[in-house]
């Protein structure tokens, strides 16, 4: 099943210096979910001034139960960085 997952960052001022801590790591679990094809295009969302506020993603995964494993375990929930995720089932136009 596919899905859009919307988080948005806390709000506090050391929400960006959390973001930065973990975003290495991060990205290790992007690259591994590109490869065994579970994450199929995302990145951040920005505020006016170009200030990352939250991320934004496009996942495949076979159960909602692997979502939610994924999104409890991502760097960016255990480092505090997303306050809020919003997840909605969709079907993605095929790119090939």
């Amino acid at each position: 099943m596919q899905y859009v997952v919307t988080a948005h960052d806390y709000q506090d001022p050391q929400a960006i210096d959390r973001r930065m801590a973990v975003r290495d790591e991060h990205f290790v679990g992007i690259k591994k979910m590109i490869e065994n094809g579970t994450f199929l295009s995302g990145g951040a969302i920005l505020d006016d001034s170009g200030k990352m506020i939250g991320s934004t993603v496009h996942v495949q995964f076979n159960t909602r139960a692997e979502l939610d494993d994924w999104i409890a375990n991502d760097p960016y929930t255990l480092g505090k960085v997303w306050e809020t995720v919003a997840v909605v089932a969709v079907k993605l136009v095929p790119m090939a």
